[in-house]
């Protein structure tokens, strides 16, 4: 009996025996993967909630004006790559600008323009820098500072008001965000192939707009004033190489079609044209675009922890500088053209909300509510972001206008209409270029502005000027008037000129866009936007 006990009690190869280990080791490892499965799937999680939230903010009511003047312009050039013959006497393929963006909507151009079609394509390109932002926050701070520099970028009012239009400033932004990620992975020490595909991805954003290039100035200040990361010659010479193998695609398309007169003379014109924003534009309008508290945080964050910074921040700091150094003493100032300020100014004010330091000194006695004050920080950092974003992509017919701002108002219709019902060849007056180019996109008629300079210095060399209108009137050259109140609220002057040309010509009005303004307290008044006039010499 007391055998048979000892030999039960040591029989190993019991399956019994084996069982009741087997569970305990199943329940141990479950119970050490189940924190991490827990914590990735609350990472993706708020992953999706913030990309679903990107492409809300970029996709909603996203025609719901029509084109700007910009917007129409490489819309158009789209359409002349994709051989749309109605587009073709109006939109010359080389204008001013690379056209990498515009060769890409050209693809589905092929089956027929259709206006959203070319904003959705920038809306993915904004999406993309959104998902780019996340991947290389976590590269820099980690996950938390990922999502959180993710949740900033896709709901910045900057960011979601350019990448909703038909501008090239959304695909520059995208690859010169991926040359960003790129130029990281080669600080890290991940090999030199990462400095050669950062080389591949700037070429790309200057074929996308060549004001990429300013970008290389805050990549060499980076390696000039940075001491940890060493760059050796010639890795740096064959990535610029790569760049500028990929970016001379454009100038050499432009000399084998015999355009190269036209690309120059507008360089030159953007260098020496008059001022068209006082020089204080980006420090004044665009910081409240892209968050006012976004840019505290981004700051303070530097300041708190400025013995700890490192060459990540100094990249940041460089990508920065040197454009807003730059355009702010340019003459010529775009609404849009810091935009690749947006995603390091995220990253920087997510790694001030997410750091561990930082926020160890403000809440020193509050340990256990640390988190919860990191997440409240972030919230209402992004609340102040979401809610002028909100504001400004919603249609409305009194918004400012301002280059790259949004669509025009009421341009769309009363092109659709001049299409329809203005017989072909007939030309039109429109008191700035600006209509001239949404005329000619919906309405398929050649357009002059009457304030395009004749003096070939001091215009657009894109834009052909009315030399001498009261000749072309008298001879029938010009059938039909435009006014429209944005153009006369930029250019009173002219406005008024246009107007003595329809009182002169015995002008009528033959179709009107309008829009209701409901005064405080008053009666309902109709505010004129786009007056279409038959003049008659």
């Amino acid at each position: 009996m007391t055998l048979l006990r000892l030999t039960v009690a040591g029989d190993t190869e019991s399956p019994v025996a084996l069982r009741k280990p087997e569970r305990r080791l199943s329940r141990a490892r479950m119970s050490a993967w189940l924190p991490t499965w827990r914590s990735w799937a609350r990472r993706r999680r708020a992953f999706l909630i913030v990309l679903i939230t990107g492409i809300a903010l970029r996709c909603w009511q996203l025609n719901g004006l029509g084109f700007n003047s910009d917007e129409a312009v490489y819309a158009g050039q789209a359409a002349s790559i994709a051989g749309q013959e109605q587009y073709l006497p109006y939109f010359p393929i080389f204008r001013a600008h690379p056209l990498l963006f515009q060769a890409l909507l050209s693809l589905p151009y092929q089956f027929g323009v259709v206006d959203v079609v070319g904003r959705l394509l920038a809306a993915a390109f904004g999406v993309g820098t959104v998902v780019l932002v996340y991947y290389l926050g976590k590269l820099l701070y980690g996950h938390r500072a990922g999502i959180a520099a993710m949740t900033l970028l896709a709901v910045m009012p900057y960011h979601v008001t350019v990448s909703r239009q038909v501008l090239l400033d959304a695909p520059m932004v995208f690859f010169a965000t991926a040359a960003l990620y790129a130029l990281v992975r080669y600080c890290m020490h991940h090999g030199t192939r990462w400095l050669i595909a950062a080389g591949a991805l700037m070429g790309l954003a200057m074929l996308a707009k060549e004001t990429a290039i300013v970008l290389f100035g805050g990549i060499y200040c980076f390696f000039v004033l940075n001491h940890t990361v060493k760059l050796r010659l010639k890795r740096a010479a064959q990535a610029v190489a790569i760049a500028g193998v990929i970016a001379i695609a454009f100038p050499l398309t432009l000399r084998l079609a015999g355009a190269t007169r036209s690309g120059g003379n507008y360089l030159v014109w953007q260098l020496l044209r008059r001022a068209n924003h006082p020089i204080d534009f980006y420090l004044t309008f665009v910081p409240m675009v892209i968050g006012p508290l976004l840019l505290a945080i981004a700051v303070l964050g530097l300041i708190l922890d400025r013995k700890q910074l490192s060459w990540r921040e100094g990249l940041l700091v460089s990508w920065c500088i040197v454009p807003i150094v730059f355009f702010t003493l340019m003459p010529i100032k775009g609404f849009q053209y810091l935009l690749p300020l947006a995603p390091p100014l995220a990253l920087l004010a997510a790694r001030a909300l997410t750091s561990p330091t930082i926020w160890s000194r403000l809440t020193g006695r509050i340990r256990h509510r640390r988190m919860a004050v990191q997440n409240g920080a972030l919230f209402l950092t992004a609340l102040t972001l979401i809610v002028p974003a909100w504001l400004a992509i919603r249609p409305s017919d009194d918004q400012v206008f301002l280059a790259g701002t949004g669509g025009l108002p009421a341009g769309r219709e009363a092109g659709t209409w001049i299409d329809n019902n203005i017989p072909q060849g007939s030309t039109l007056m429109t008191i700035g270029p600006s209509m001239a180019n949404v005329i000619a996109f919906y309405g398929h008629r050649q357009a002059y502005g009457l304030s395009v300079s004749p003096n070939p210095l001091n215009r657009n060399p894109s834009y052909t000027a009315i030399e001498n209108a009261d000749l072309m009137l008298r001879e029938g050259a010009i059938q039909y008037a435009v006014w429209d109140s944005f153009s006369a609220a930029r250019s009173p002057s002219f406005s008024d000129r246009l107007q003595e040309y329809v009182r002169k010509y015995d002008g009528i009005v033959i179709h009107s866009e309008t829009v209701q303004v409901d005064n405080r307290g008053g009666p309902t008044t109709i505010r004129p936007l786009i007056i279409v006039y038959e003049l008659r010499p």
